[in-house]
């Protein structure tokens, strides 16, 4: 008797772009302070839920948008500590991720990378390949 076996292969899609952002600041000055310098409007929306520890309560997660309506890009700014634990656990220095869907142009990517360095309460915005993240599932909304 031969068994015909098929093996389903699942990857997950990462389309989208990520930026770690190290400050000090609560999550609302950063985003002020994000928008002036880039002229975003990245406005608050119901917290972010996951079920990290899949227990009886998910984590929730501070979480910001902004539309750019020219390319329909969406921004957001989610905080990496929740309620309870970190959205992404391996990367604890990160206080802030800066999560880009849909399409970003290569050169708006280094100068929005570079204007975020230049507001002086971050101490850091660095591109991050979410391939290389162990808890990457923890992004996918």
């Amino acid at each position: 008797m031969i068994l015909n076996r098929k093996f389903l292969k699942f990857e997950i899609d990462l389309d989208f772009v990520l930026i770690a952002v190290t400050t000090s600041l609560k999550d609302y000055r950063v985003c002020y302070l994000i928008n002036k310098a880039l002229s975003f409007n990245l406005t608050k929306i119901q917290d972010l839920e996951v079920d990290i520890h899949h227990g009886p309560e998910p984590v929730l997660f501070s979480i910001y948008h902004y539309n750019w309506e020219a390319t329909e890009t969406d921004f957001y700014f989610i905080a990496n500590k929740g309620s309870d634990g970190y959205l992404i656990p391996e990367m604890k220095k990160a206080d802030y991720f800066l999560l880009i869907k849909n399409y970003i142009d290569e050169n708006d990517l280094d100068s929005l990378v570079s204007a975020l360095n230049k507001v002086n309460e971050i101490v850091a915005a660095v591109k991050i390949d979410p391939k290389k993240i162990k808890s990457r599932e923890n992004l996918l909304f």
